[in-house]
């Protein structure tokens, strides 16, 4: 028996039958990220759906009152999340809103999303705080194939870039999953998924993270913007071949809709709460 059999079958996120049941929201309280990958563009608007985007930012206690806000809109809501707009480890926020949340409702599956690079240091807090899920982002286990992908990673607050800097991330990303599996938190590994870059990479990306102790991969079709415009999207038979190269190692969740850092809702009935939620303007985003 799969010992997260209880939190997928309520985690929208990780399950395509809890994706049309229940609900999530996306609380949007890091305001920082530490690396810059290429094909990344954060911001802060009401109209772009995609990661990387809200409409501002809230703090803990503010985050905390808006899913009070929003159970009274959705009660089929069973998961807390936070992705971004930045990386959820990259600052305190996260970690504060989490505890602060699990005070409040025990009952609500706690999600972090993270690129990974400081998962290690921080996932015993993160699991005291009450996070059970966790998403991370991974999009290589090759430095050669990385340096193509992120552009720069922040070592010992120092903006690093080349092979050696993609090294250290993926080195932390791959410890981050062994941490958090060693202490049984469920993680599923994002894998963006961008055309002549890490295409033919997939199996070995989604091989390493099930030996790290990943639950499950997801692979998500390049948005092309940023240094990676001219990238072209990849096409329904690229992105099944990279789901058929991934599920020999893991299973694949197979319904992402590219969620903002603010959503709200069940995502498979494909109707955004979020924005019955703002009704005052927000703190403007920074890059931090």
């Amino acid at each position: 028996m799969n010992p997260y059999s209880h939190l997928m079958r309520k985690h929208p996120c990780f399950s395509g039958e809890a994706h049309i049941k229940y609900g999530r929201i996306h609380l949007p309280v890091s305001p920082a990220c530490n690396i810059q990958c290429r094909y990344c563009r954060r911001g802060c608007n009401k109209w772009e759906q995609r990661p990387g985007v809200s409409r501002g930012i809230l703090t803990p206690e503010e985050a905390v009152s808006l899913v009070e806000r929003a159970l009274e809109l959705c009660p089929e809501i069973t998961v807390v999340g936070i992705a971004g707009p930045g990386d959820t480890l990259a600052t305190e926020h996260a970690l504060e809103t989490f505890r602060l949340i699990h005070q409040q409702y025990p009952h609500l599956i706690n999600c972090l999303s993270t690129n990974g690079l400081r998962l290690e240091e921080k996932v015993e807090q993160a699991a005291q705080a009450g996070v059970a899920t966790i998403t991370v982002t991974m999009n290589a286990v090759d430095p050669i194939i990385a340096v193509q992908i992120y552009e720069e990673v922040s070592i010992d607050g120092k903006r690093e870039q080349g092979e050696a800097a993609t090294a250290h991330l993926i080195r932390a990303q791959l410890a981050g999953i062994a941490s958090a599996a060693r202490l049984g938190l469920a993680v599923k590994v994002n894998i963006v998924l961008i055309p002549g870059i890490n295409d033919s990479h997939i199996g070995d990306i989604a091989r390493a993270a099930a030996d790290a102790g990943a639950t499950n991969v997801n692979i998500i079709p390049l948005i092309p913007q940023h240094q990676l415009l001219s990238v072209g999207a990849p096409n329904c038979h690229e992105l099944q071949a990279a789901r058929e190269a991934a599920e020999a190692c893991l299973p694949v969740f197979r319904h992402c809709r590219h969620c903002r850092a603010d959503a709200c809702g069940i995502p498979g009935k494909g109707k955004d709460l979020s924005e019955l939620l703002y009704d005052r303007p927000m703190e403007t985003f920074s890059h931090g």
